[in-house]
């Protein structure tokens, strides 16, 4: 809830008429270590994408997806070369997409932030579980690394 407070991830706003509303669950899991001892907790608050309509939630979807035969070039090129790799790893990265559609989402049942039940959060940000969410958090990432001077190959 900090991560999704601290970066405005919705609006609590009153439905407008004729818009649909996904509902949203908490996901909760443990992170084992290889010796098989509890390493952590994590839980996250996921869209139910079974709830939403196409056209109606969301337009265009998106997953990239690497093909295993260029990574196994990618990697042989850089260790002919020399090159040093390093791996990034976003944390809360779906919550850095931002949507353009307009997405209403039931209030999470635990943390109900208004007691007017009347109210629903209209997703500003993606969330885990919502079908548009690769494509929201690549375009802000295909923009940041445009900002930098890189081009698309």
């Amino acid at each position: 809830m900090v991560a999704l407070d601290a970066s405005n991830t919705w609006e609590l706003v009153l439905l407008p008429p004729n818009k649909s509303i996904i509902g949203c669950r908490w996901v909760y899991i443990m992170k084992i270590t290889a010796d098989g001892t509890i390493d952590h907790y994590k839980v996250r608050l996921v869209a139910k994408v079974y709830t939403q309509i196409s056209c109606l939630d969301y337009g265009d979807t998106f997953s990239p997806m690497a093909n295993i035969t260029s990574v196994r070039l990618f990697l042989a090129t850089a260790a002919i070369r020399h090159c040093s790799l390093h791996q990034l790893d976003i944390k809360n990265v779906f919550l850095h997409g931002d949507l353009q559609e307009k997405v209403y989402m039931d209030q999470s049942p635990d943390f109900t932030v208004s007691s007017d039940s009347r109210l629903v959060c209209r997703l500003r940000h993606s969330l885990y579980g919502l079908k548009q969410s690769p494509r929201a958090w690549f375009g802000c990432f295909s923009s940041t690394l445009l900002e930098f001077g890189m081009t698309h190959c």
